[in-house]
């Protein structure tokens, strides 16, 4: 008999401090940037963000985001047997200890179930999904936790008005268990590592001291005109791998980066904008926890529906990008 994988359970986590366009105006006002709401809205489509409190860390979104997805499983968190968590901003420096080794902590698992970190940056949520997918299919795990959590906010350079307005915290949930009956139907993961230098954070440790810029830097036009030509052609990808058309697709859940970016993909695959799930005005980019938080809200608001295929896919620094069709 043939194993599948199925999502059975979704979460999120927003901290609770929100910060409209206008406030962060007023902030970059101290430090002699001007910026405004319809600046910002016009280039990105975001209107609000959430960042974290001091001391709040990226294993404490996800801690929150895993429990709701577990509660809507009807799980406790020994049934899990793997976690796999998306990061870009982990907990200790170099992500040593992993975040979901924090997490399994954190939550209270005592089962010694294997626990690892997926870097792919705003593409990691979808590797993550792959990789578990891969797990499940193989027999190895049963039930997996599949996360997303950042606190991009600590790396955000507040002089540079072009990338800070964009990136907020967050974190989102998947439970993924075994099953008889198709739920992810198709996954495709790339990378390309020539364009590393568009989208990264360029510092090293050295001697326990930072060498070269800790803050995210990004090309914006460059990574702008890649992704929209590789969300198009790994969409299609996964349809093709699936046997599906994009006609088919009941709701495109893409990475929450740039409005612009976003409804273009959705053009390009012929699906009317009402067929995407936009949070992107409300949280950011998330990065790795945009996806999973954009699908937790769509879940919890009653548009996804048992039985409707949702096409996920994200690109991130590396440069990554890759696609997951699900089957509800």
């Amino acid at each position: 008999m043939t194993t599948y994988s199925r999502i059975v359970g979704t979460g999120s986590c927003l901290p609770p401090r929100r910060l409209t366009n206008q406030d962060l105006a007023a902030v970059l006002a101290e430090r002699g940037l001007e910026t405004s709401d319809e600046w910002i809205v016009s280039r990105s489509g975001i209107s609000a963000r959430h960042f974290a409190d001091d001391g709040v860390l990226s294993s404490d979104l996800a801690v929150t985001a895993a429990q709701n997805a577990l509660q809507m499983a009807n799980l406790t968190p020994n049934d899990i047997d793997l976690i796999i968590l998306a990061t870009s901003t982990p907990d200790y420096l170099g992500g040593f200890p992993s975040t979901a080794c924090v997490v399994q902590r954190k939550l209270g698992i005592t089962n010694q179930c294997a626990a690892l970190d997926v870097q792919a940056v705003c593409s990691g949520f979808v590797y993550a999904v792959s990789v578990a997918d891969s797990f499940i299919r193989s027999g190895m795990h049963k039930r997996v936790l599949v996360i997303g959590a950042e606190v991009f906010s600590r790396i955000l350079d507040f002089n540079d008005r072009t990338t800070c307005v964009l990136f907020g915290d967050g974190a989102g949930a998947m439970v993924m268990t075994a099953a008889e009956q198709p739920g992810i139907l198709a996954t495709k993961l790339h990378a390309d590592g020539r364009h590393t230098d568009i989208l990264c954070v360029p510092g090293h440790m050295s001697s326990g001291a930072v060498s070269g810029s800790a803050f995210l830097t990004m090309d914006g036009q460059a990574v702008f005109k890649l992704a929209v030509s590789v969300l198009e052609q790994v969409a299609n990808e996964t349809l093709e791998a699936a046997g599906m058309q994009a006609s088919q697709v009941d709701w495109l859940i893409p990475h929450q980066a740039n409005i612009r970016i976003m409804q273009g993909t959705a053009k390009k695959l012929g699906l009317p904008l009402e067929k995407m799930v936009v949070t992107v005005d409300q949280h950011g980019n998330t990065s790795a926890a945009s996806i999973p938080l954009a699908f937790d809200v769509a879940m919890r608001d009653g548009r996804i529906k048992a039985g409707q295929h949702v096409l996920m896919e994200g690109v991130g620094g590396g440069f990554t990008w890759g696609a997951a069709l699900a089957r509800l």
